[in-house]
């Protein structure tokens, strides 16, 4: 027989069998597809060279008046904004007048108990005490003048910190009467918690004595939205307080309440999220807390300041600020800003909300029901167009809202662990037209797969890679995504493993379903492969990949044998060249090819390999 071409349909189907995809690409890993064909991705290098406090999961980049590019980085315990280094500005939420605050030692221990009546920590919290004096022995000032994190909350007014050194029997003093506490705000939850039990959730759900699984108070993921307002910064813990941080107090200054900026009015002191209005320049909470009824959260309730006074809320002739309620819904979960307008999710529905001036500022428009959204950071724009990932489909926005076919769905949202759905994080790769979103596997509790959505070649892949927050390149040139081992990567930037010294090789890989000869009645004989791929931008003298074919003779029997050979190509020849022809010696009613590499500096590309293949007997 001749050579048969091994030409794949692009994308990964996961929607059918492995036997009925022949043609198509069955499973990849760290691998997208370009003009049809597939190909490594890059590689990724630390952004950040210190490790963040609590994960992260809220990331914005922008630009100072002074050209100064900085970047907001929210986790669940700290915010900080980034310039050359971290920056922690995490707002407080209490300081201690001088003299409520006293120390006690204990012989022998490196734990301090701390007496401050009313002090309202959690386990966890980060206090930072200033005006202290020594305890008379180890316990210096220095040793207390300084943050510490709660390791023990004993009751309503008092909690235990651990120091560097051990008390001695000298250390029996209080720390003065002058010492002052200030307390940042509560850390939230790196991960959600459920209660379970008959009464949780809605009357009539499930059978007779079920148990429902339902977020409990206090037990939701900490979540930030963010946005700047110029040079400087607001952000919004979700249903919890709006900061203000202004850059030119410097990087040592913590963001405030919103409440307390000068000829503040009106503030809300409660959202689900903020952002500001890019053609307008109104501060606009969502899921907030009404002008009438200040510190009662409304989950359905928007509020916008006036144009371009972030702390003038009051609804007055005088000014544009104003208030909107959503008539669908229980809640809001998110608003994304797009080229027009600013698309609102409630758990339910999505609005448009378009800036139309006097006398109501904003309008809004239901543009559609019965949708979902797996959480706060599931959705992203890309121009016009917002694509998001709902609870068991892909949708995406422009104009309408249209479900997008997925080859994938079925393996993704059977795969994931919904109960960490608030996880999942949506991301933009303008140079590659893609739509990334991460999302924690059944097995994982963390962000640790993704799944792809090419736009431009409308076709899906996925893969394994942790990240828990991205945004696209723009002012840093390439796209940014913090890792659950606390630092922010360059993506795309490399052909390597950068969290590691020296970086790792990647391990990409693309396999093939199965191919046969006619309706899969004979036997066929592989005996050699001719590749065709390039090594186009390796960075390795002689970069390698592995082409692997293996055989069955059932659709659902395993494969019982394969053959590899490697393709290498020399520091002294062009790309497009390398080992000529690969050898294998194989017997099956079916194969499948697939296309591996774990060479550090390594990229490829794959074309269209042919197959030695011919019909063979039984025996």
């Amino acid at each position: 027989m001749p050579l048969t071409k091994l030409v794949f349909r692009p994308g990964i189907n996961r929607e059918t069998t492995a036997y009925a995809n022949e043609g198509g690409w069955w499973d990849c890993n760290l691998v997208r597809f370009r003009a049809g064909k597939p190909e490594t991705i890059g590689g990724w290098t630390k952004y950040t060279r210190s490790v963040l406090a609590g994960v992260g999961r809220a990331l914005i980049s922008w630009v100072a008046l002074d050209g100064t590019i900085l970047t907001g980085i929210g986790t669940n315990k700290k915010y900080y904004v980034y310039r050359g280094s971290l920056n922690d500005i995490t707002p407080l939420r209490q300081t201690t007048a001088a003299g409520d605050v006293t120390f006690a030692a204990t012989n022998g221990s490196s734990i301090i108990t701390v007496t401050d009546t009313a002090n309202g920590v959690q386990l966890g919290d980060y206090v930072t005490f200033s005006g202290a004096v020594s305890l008379g022995g180890n316990v210096t000032a220095t040793i207390l003048n300084a943050e510490h994190v709660v390791s023990r909350v004993v009751d309503a007014n008092t909690y235990e910190i651990t120091v560097s050194v051990t008390a001695n029997a000298s250390d029996v003093g209080n720390g003065g009467a002058a010492v002052v506490g200030a307390y940042q705000i509560n850390i939230g939850l790196d991960t959600t918690v459920y209660g379970t039990g008959w009464g949780t959730g809605p009357w009539s759900r499930g059978t007779w004595g079920s148990g429902f699984a339902s977020t409990t108070s206090g037990s939701q993921l900490r979540v930030w939205t963010h946005d700047n307002f110029g040079e400087d910064l607001i952000l919004c813990v979700r249903d919890g307080g709006i900061y203000y941080w202004d850059k030119s107090a410097g990087y040592s200054t913590r963001a405030v309440s919103l409440s307390s900026l000068a000829g503040a009015q009106a503030t809300p002191t409660i959202a689900k999220a903020i952002l500001v209005s890019e053609r307008d320049r109104h501060v606009i909470a969502f899921g907030c807390d009404p002008e009438a009824d200040p510190g009662v959260q409304d989950p359905m309730i928007i509020r916008f300041s006036d144009q371009e006074n972030p702390a003038e809320w009051r609804s007055l002739a005088t000014t544009t600020a104003g208030e909107l309620r959503l008539g669908s819904g229980s809640y809001i979960m998110t608003a994304i800003q797009t080229k027009q307008q600013i698309v609102v999710f409630t758990d339910i529905s999505v609005h448009a909300m378009q800036y139309i001036g006097d006398p109501y500022t904003f309008g809004l428009q239901e543009v559609s029901s019965s949708i979902s959204i797996m959480g706060p950071n599931a959705a992203v724009a890309v121009g016009d167009s917002v694509f998001w990932m709902g609870k068991n489909e892909f949708y995406v926005y422009s104009g309408s809202v249209v479900q997008i076919p997925c080859d994938v769905k079925e393996f993704v949202f059977s795969g994931m662990n919904v109960a960490q759905n608030y996880k999942v994080t949506a991301g933009h790769c303008s140079s590659f037209s893609e739509i990334w979103w991460f999302y924690p596997s059944s097995s994982s509790s963390e962000n640790d797969r993704y799944v792809v959505f090419n736009y431009e070649q409308r076709v899906w892949y996925y893969g394994s890679l942790p990240r828990t927050a991205w945004i696209d390149r723009g002012t840093l040139g390439y796209p940014i995504a913090i890792s659950p081992d606390g630092y922010v990567y360059y993506q795309e930037n490399g052909l390597d493993d950068g969290s590691v010294n020296p970086p790792a090789p990647l391990s990409p890989y693309i396999e093939s379903s199965v191919v046969d000869i006619s309706e899969g009645d004979q036997f066929m004989f592989a005996t050699r492969i001719i590749p065709d791929l390039t090594f186009r931008n390796s960075t390795a003298a002689s970069p390698a990949a592995t082409m692997t074919v293996k055989v069955r003779n059932f659709p659902g029997g395993a494969y019982f044998a394969q053959d590899d050979e490697t393709v290498t190509k020399t520091a002294s020849l062009p790309v497009e060249q390398f080992t000529n022809q690969l050898f294998v010696r194989l017997r099956g009613r079916s194969m499948s090819f697939r296309i591996d590499s774990s060479q550090s500096g390594t990229a490829w590309r794959l074309g269209d390999p042919r197959l030695d293949l011919r019909t063979d007997g039984r025996k």
